[in-house]
C-alpha cells in the first residue's frame, strides 16, 4: 500500500472490491488509517475538531492555490483506529483536489459503493457525514476567498 499522497479512491474502491469478507474489508480500513499522514499535535485542539462525531476526530485544512484555482488539502486524526481509515478514505476522495471539486462531490455513492453505509453503526455514520460536511463547508469557505 501506497502512502497516503499516492493513495487514491479508485485503487481504495478496487482493493474494496478483491476483499470479499467484511471482517478484511475492516482490517484493510484500519490499515489505511495506520497509513495516514501524522496530524501535528498542535493540531489536536478544539479549533480542529470535528463536531457530531462520537470518536475525537480532528481536521487540518490548507488551501493553495493551482493554476488559479483554489484547491484544498486535508490532513485528519482521530483516537479510534476505525475512524482514522475512514477519514484515510475521505482525504483520498477530496484532498489536493479543487475546491468546487470537493464542494460538489457527494461521498454517499462512494461509501455506497464501498459498502459503508451498510456495515457502519448509526453513529459511526453520522460522525462520517459530519466529516464530509466540514470538507465541504472547508471547499466552500476556500470558494469565497
Amino acid at each position: 500500500m501506497g502512502s497516503e499522497q499516492s493513495m487514491d479512491i479508485k485503487t481504495i474502491i478496487d482493493d474494496f472490491a478483491f476483499l470479499d469478507d467484511w471482517e478484511d474489508r475492516y482490517r484493510y480500513v484500519i490499515e489505511l488509517g495506520k497509513a495516514l499522514e501524522p496530524l501535528a499535535a498542535d493540531k489536536h485542539d478544539d479549533t480542529h475538531k470535528v463536531p457530531g462525531c462520537v470518536s475525537q476526530v480532528w481536521l487540518d485544512t490548507a488551501v493553495y492555490e493551482q493554476d488559479g484555482v483554489p484547491h484544498v488539502r486535508f490532513v485528519g486524526d482521530s483516537d479510534a483506529l476505525i475512524v482514522r481509515g475512514l477519514i484515510a478514505i475521505l482525504i483520498a476522495l477530496y484532498s489536493n483536489r479543487p475546491a468546487q471539486e470537493i464542494r460538489d462531490t457527494d461521498a454517499v455513492p462512494v461509501l455506497r459503493q464501498l459498502g459503508l453505509d451498510e456495515h457502519l453503526s448509526q453513529q459511526r455514520s453520522n460522525g462520517l457525514r459530519s466529516m464530509v460536511a466540514r470538507m465541504q463547508a472547508e471547499a466552500e469557505s476556500a470558494l469565497a476567498g
